[in-house]
């Protein structure tokens, strides 16, 4: 083969290769959309609310008063285990955090690190108060990453709870390889009892825990409302009613919280049936949980600072969302992240 022949091979074979690269990432690049993946990683020390563990109570007596709600404990200072007697003790444990992003594979936890493996899923159109015009504009889809983070116990705060939740940081679960979180149709195999619920007489029901929430505690008997944030109806990151970013991803994660339980992959731990290890709660006691921002301002202080399910977002919302201006569209970056709180009896 002559010198021009073997040129014009090796071009060709170039040109090839760049090509099939080309195509293979634009439909993530492509689906990706105006913006970039922005965050930090969670100092511990500083980014925790650590008042946010508090109140601690011995059976009906709280040891270490606090000024947040706090759900109903077993009265009685002790209680039995089987054969093993122990002290009914309650507080609440930080054991997960959770990225909550419209940008597919973006781990605001991590560092803003983008981890796209390539593959054209969990990809939606721009959508939110971002989007200009027609009715996509109150419409926003959300992905949740769900990290365990049993902050009290590697970091040896206290060592002799049996109860604690014991591990390392890692990523549980990630909804963009969940076809049940991207599609409404196929959540309703989780949630088949939200066609009753899809009406106005329901909706308006959830007026009485937006204000339940937001001055105490929400109301557990009206399991199918998120409070003040909407309708806890379907169990995915599809919202249809975005009035603002800090709330529409609250309402993500307390949706995403309530099919965990749904899919028994999240149990109960509060109240007298917990003292002596977890129980299953396919319907959800939003009484259960307290969400802390972590991301891009930590909320460390204050009334609202780890808020219950359905609490107003109008005293959490400042400095929670960033905007950045890509050509005429105005696109709304990385919202927030929480850090996920549970009530803990322990025996």
């Amino acid at each position: 083969m002559s010198r021009k022949n073997r040129l014009l091979t090796w071009i060709c074979c170039t040109l090839l290769f760049c090509s099939l690269s080309l195509a293979a990432a634009s439909p993530a690049q492509a689906s990706a959309g105006p913006g970039r993946c922005t965050g930090k990683f969670v100092n511990p020390i500083t980014d925790i609310c650590w008042s946010c563990l508090f109140p601690i109570s011995v059976g009906g007596l709280k040891i270490w008063p606090s000024s947040r709600p706090d759900t109903s404990n077993p009265t009685l200072p002790v209680c039995l285990c089987g054969l093993r007697p122990g002290i009914a003790m309650g507080f609440w444990e930080p054991v997960r955090l959770a990225d909550v992003s419209m940008k597919p594979w973006c781990f605001v936890n991590l560092g803003g690190m983008k981890l796209d493996p390539g593959f054209d899923i969990g990809f939606k159109s721009m959508a939110g108060p971002s989007a200009v015009g027609g009715a996509t504009q109150y419409n926003s889809q959300w992905h949740v990453h769900w990290y365990a983070y049993p902050l009290i116990y590697w970091m040896e705060i206290v060592a002799d709870f049996l109860c604690l939740e014991q591990g390392s940081v890692d990523i549980l679960y990630i909804t963009e390889i969940d076809p049940l979180w991207q599609d409404s149709e196929l959540t309703a195999i989780i949630n088949p009892e939200a066609v009753l619920f899809a009406n106005p007489l329901a909706l308006a029901a959830c007026a009485a825990d937006c204000v339940a929430a937001t001055a105490k505690l929400p109301t557990d008997e009206l399991f199918w409302c998120a409070g003040c944030q909407g309708s806890m109806y379907p169990l995915n990151g599809n919202v249809s009613a975005t009035i603002g970013h800090v709330q529409a991803s609250r309402l993500a994660l307390a949706r995403f919280s309530y099919k965990l339980h749904r899919e028994l992959v999240a149990w109960g731990t509060m109240g007298s049936k917990g003292l002596c290890g977890k129980y299953l709660m396919p319907v959800m006691r939003k009484q259960q949980y307290r969400f802390q921002a972590t991301n891009p301002n930590p909320q460390t202080k204050g009334r609202y600072a780890c808020a219950p399910i359905g609490a107003s977002t109008t005293f959490m919302s400042a400095g929670q969302v960033y905007h950045r201006t890509y050509g005429e569209i105005l696109a709304n970056d990385v919202s927030e992240a929480s850090l996920f709180t549970v009530e803990l009896p322990i025996a």
